[in-house]
């Protein structure tokens, strides 16, 4: 069974994702890491193709669930902490509105997710990647929420966060290739002020009603 879990930056849908798939026994997919580890490259080899460098890169994720977030390697290289840097999250936004770049990871992650049991997160993941997800949920949150989220993670600013953030959303919204927004299907969760273990329950009952017998 795959489970798709879309929404803008500070919805909850890593932590969410990650508890979710720690609770069903699924594995979990952060799509997002995958568009940092290729912005991270960007930034190394600014006169490559960001395409060309998606292509190229094996990125590749371990462990994860309860114990925190999966540690991700970018060619056989430990990146989990380089790519939640501020710079990365922008240029990821930018190298992820690139119809070459999603083409290379949107097929890296079908190779992913063609087999076994998956939670899946990201923008795209109902929309594009897998909209025959048999589980489609997009997540949400008011958007001081989301910046004030965002900002505890990072130790920032709130205020430079909402400003960012709101660039973010503007950008992936608008983009001409897989832009943000809900898949057909999906159901829409408003996370203001709920628990991540109020959501969690909430998604995995529904993905357990879904996976019982007719």
């Amino acid at each position: 069974m795959l489970i798709a879990i879309d929404g803008p930056a500070g919805a909850g849908k890593s932590t969410v994702a990650r508890e979710l798939a720690r609770e069903l026994g699924y594995t979990y997919l952060d799509s997002g890491a995958m568009y940092r580890c290729v912005a991270l490259l960007a930034l190394a080899a600014p006169a490559r193709a960001p395409a060309a460098l998606a292509a190229a890169a094996r990125i590749e994720m371990h462990g994860g669930g309860s114990a925190g977030p999966p540690r991700v390697t970018l060619d056989g290289r430990d990146v989990t902490e380089a790519i939640r840097a501020p710079e990365v999250s922008e240029e990821a936004s930018r190298v992820a509105a690139d119809a070459d770049v999603r083409r290379a990871l949107v097929a890296k992650q079908r190779e992913l997710l063609a087999a076994g049991d998956w939670v899946a997160e990201g923008r795209d993941i109902g929309t594009v990647v897998a909209p025959e997800a048999a589980l489609k949920v997009f997540l949400t949150a008011d958007a001081g929420e989301r910046a004030r989220r965002r900002a505890s993670e990072r130790g920032a600013d709130p205020r430079l966060v909402l400003a960012e953030q709101t660039m973010r959303d503007e950008r992936d919204t608008v983009r001409e290739h897989s832009p943000l927004r809900p898949a057909p299907g999906a159901l829409t969760l408003d996370t203001t002020g709920l628990t991540v273990e109020k959501v969690v329950a909430r998604i995995a009952g529904l993905a357990r009603e879904a996976s019982a017998p007719a």
